[in-house]
Formats: C-alpha cells, sequence, structure tokens
C-alpha cells in the first residue's frame, strides 16, 4: 500500500490547506484531459484517493492510526519511496533504483 502523504508529497503534519494545495497542484498536472503520459490516469486517480483520505478528517485519523502500527521490513525502500515522491512533487524525474 502506498503512504498516501508520499503521493500528495505532504508531510504527515500537513494542515488541510496544505493538503488542499498539494492536491489541487498534482491533479492540474496529472488530470488525464490535460496530460497523455501512459501513467496519468492511473496517477490521477493515486492522487484522488490521497485527497479523499486525507481530507476527511475521522478518514485521515484511521488512516494515521494505521500507518503508525505497521512494521517497516525494509526502511531504504521507504526512504527511497519518500524521496522519489517529493522529487515527482518538484517536477523533477529520478531513475528508478534497481533496490
Amino acid at each position: 500500500m502506498a503512504n498516501l502523504y508520499n503521493t500528495l508529497g505532504v508531510s504527515p503534519s500537513a494542515t488541510a490547506d496544505d493538503i488542499k494545495k498539494a492536491y489541487r497542484s498534482l491533479a492540474m498536472r496529472y488530470h488525464p484531459d490535460r496530460n497523455a503520459h501512459s501513467g496519468s490516469e492511473s496517477r490521477f486517480n493515486a492522487i484522488k484517493t490521497a485527497h479523499e483520505v486525507l481530507s476527511d478528517p475521522k478518514k485521515r485519523a484511521e488512516y494515521n492510526q494505521s500507518l503508525n502500527n505497521r512494521i517497516i521490513i525494509d526502511p531504504d525502500s521507504e526512504a527511497r519511496a519518500l524521496w522519489h515522491s517529493l522529487f515527482d512533487r518538484c517536477g523533477v524525474v529520478l531513475p528508478r533504483d534497481s533496490h
């Protein structure tokens, strides 16, 4: 399961306004009507799902609880995913690692 905060490129302490800004920015960039790239529709759907969960305080609290109770098996992979989401949010495409 993808980390919804990474999907939107925001921190877990982000405010509702930060989440809304990130969603609007990414939705405009990856909306299938505006982006002809083959993966834009799946990326847009992931962004929409992340916004639906994180913008609702009750769903966000439940998600945070499940996120805090999980065991991280591969911390390196987790860190790479976080960095890639940050660079993706800034429009910089990093080559994917073989790890």
